[in-house]
């Protein structure tokens, strides 16, 4: 059984190899390669990578490049009309693709749990306007995607 650390330090690495594909060109592959090689569970220029559910990053990695086109509509349509997902910078782009794959695709993972985890990830890049950006992108894609999940949960919270 992975502990949720280890989903984290997955979600976080399947962001960063999404960014260095996204300004590089590099493929899937490479990716997977390199941070599996180099970065996930290690220590490089004084930084310690987290070890990582690698099976949960394979994942999210793979399946935000094979359903990128989907994914990229429906975080479009979650957008304010006069943003587009081209125009989000790199690492945000990342960070909503790979959200949006786990809320479109990975249904054993429940939506409050990928909104916290990415909005977690976005702090780390970025103190601003960022996070809340990507909750509310997210939420908005969540209840879309999965209607009616957010307000059972809601719901549900207030009896005992």
């Amino acid at each position: 059984m992975t502990k949720p650390a280890e989903r984290s330090a997955a979600r976080l690495a399947a962001v960063q190899a999404l960014y260095q594909m996204d300004v590089s060109g590099k493929t899937v592959l490479d990716a997977l390669a390199e941070f599996e090689t180099f970065w996930i569970g290690r220590e490089v220029e004084g930084i310690e990578f987290q070890p990582s559910d690698n099976v949960f990053f394979r994942d999210i990695l793979s399946g935000v490049v094979k359903n990128q086109r989907e994914i990229d509509v429906k975080i479009d349509s979650a957008l304010a009309t006069d943003w587009p997902l081209t125009r989000i910078e790199a690492v945000l782009r990342a960070i909503l693709r790979a959200g949006g794959y786990e809320l479109m695709y990975r249904k054993d993972v429940p939506a409050r749990v990928v909104i916290t985890e990415y909005v977690d990830v976005t702090h780390g890049f970025y103190g601003d306007d960022e996070p809340g950006l990507v909750n509310a992108v997210l939420d908005k894609l969540a209840r879309d995607v999965r209607p009616g999940e957010l307000e059972k949960k809601a719901a549900g919270q207030g009896k005992r």
